[in-house]
Parts: structure tokens; C-alpha cells; sequence
């Protein structure tokens, strides 16, 4: 059963390169190498504005593979937020995986270690939490926790076919796909607004259904 605190915290999780900004396939390796796609951080200020803590987990092999430092990890993030501090958007928190590959590590997707620890840094059961992200282990890690995932066509996804997308998709059953992140806030946002309307039509039913009968 939910926690009082599960009730009260709306949160979704993003993978970062690809899906925020622009992936590379020399990994994203500087400050000026981090380029926020279209759309992609307005679509977090509107996720803000609709009361949902954000949360972003991402591989950074990078370290391990000797191709940058921590301290050029924590300047690419603070370019990041402050990018959308301008847009009025925020991350709550950055959870990321240093090693490569060959580590064997538990934190790496598609293992689900670093949602692991989104759940416990915010003390919530992340069963139906919103995952986005551009690729299959980016879903996998998601799904491995019984969070709700979405896949978005940018990235590692940008120029698939419908078809190859689908197939993508399919992998990890109920992904739900969308054009890039910014169409995915506008999904979750609107989800929310009729959810909160039919709760609200309900209630107003029961009350003239208990009103008529007294």
C-alpha cells in the first residue's frame, strides 16, 4: 500500500542524453558538447508547473572510460540547470552510473540500480511512476522497478521506422510512445487533468445521489 508520502509526491524520471539533450555517439563529453534538444526543457518547466518532482538517471560510462571527470560531469549539470532555470523548468535530482560496461556493476541500465535509488532518495514505491527515455535499456531498467515507461522518438530512436519503433516498444509491453519529451509532459499533463476531472464529476455524482436519497 502506498505511503502517505507516495500519495503526496508526483514524480517522473528521465534518462538524460537523448532525451533531454543531444546524444553523441562520442558521448557527450563537455559542457559545450551538452545541447538541450527542442522543446525538451520547456517540457520539464510544464511537468514543474503541474506539481511533478523530476528526477533524471543516466549512464556515463564516460568517467570509467577515461573520456572526461566528475568535475566535467558536475559542469555539464550545471549548465543543464541552469538552461532551465531560464525556462522556469527544474531537476530535482541527477542519479548516474560512472562504469563502463565491463564492471558488472548494478547501477548501469538496463539494471535497475539507479532507480533503486530514486526510490529511496524520495521515499517512494516507483510501481506506475512515469520513465522516459530513447532506448530499450533505458525501458528495461524502468519497467524492472514497475515503473510506467514511454519511449521518445529522438535519440537513439530518432529515425527508426514506425515499424522498427514498434518493434522497440513492444519489448517491454505497455510503453507508451511519443514524438520527444516535451509531447510526453503534454501526454502525462493531460492524463492528469482528466483523471482529476473524473474524480471530481464522480464525486459530485455521489454527493447528488446522497442528497436525492435523504
Amino acid at each position: 500500500m502506498p505511503s502517505p508520502r507516495d500519495a503526496a509526491t508526483k514524480l517522473v524520471i528521465l534518462d538524460r542524453d537523448g532525451t533531454i539533450n543531444a546524444d553523441r555517439d562520442d558521448y557527450v563529453k563537455s559542457p559545450e558538447e551538452w545541447i538541450p534538444l527542442p522543446g525538451a526543457l520547456e517540457g520539464v518547466a510544464r511537468l514543474n508547473e503541474s506539481g511533478f518532482h523530476v528526477a533524471v538517471v543516466t549512464n556515463q560510462s564516460g568517467i570509467g572510460r577515461g573520456l572526461f571527470d566528475m568535475a566535467t560531469l558536475n559542469a555539464m549539470h550545471l549548465k543543464m540547470h541552469g538552461l532551465m532555470a531560464e525556462v522556469g523548468a527544474r531537476v530535482d535530482a541527477v542519479f548516474f552510473c560512472p562504469h563502463g560496461p565491463s564492471e558488472d556493476c548494478n547501477c548501469r541500465k538496463p539494471k535497475p540500480g539507479l532507480f533503486e535509488q530514486v526510490g529511496q532518495r524520495f521515499g517512494v514505491n516507483l510501481k506506475g511512476v512515469p520513465a522516459i527515455g530513447d532506448s530499450l535499456r533505458d525501458l528495461q531498467a524502468a519497467a524492472a522497478v514497475g515503473c510506467e515507461t514511454h519511449l521518445v522518438r529522438t535519440g537513439k530512436a530518432e529515425g527508426l521506422s514506425d515499424e522498427a519503433v514498434a518493434e522497440l516498444a513492444a519489448q517491454v509491453p505497455g510503453t507508451v510512445v511519443h514524438a520527444d519529451l516535451r509531447a510526453a509532459a503534454d501526454w502525462l499533463i493531460r492524463r492528469e487533468r482528466s483523471r482529476k476531472a473524473a474524480a471530481q464529476a464522480a464525486k459530485a455524482q455521489a454527493a447528488a445521489g446522497g442528497a436525492s436519497a435523504g
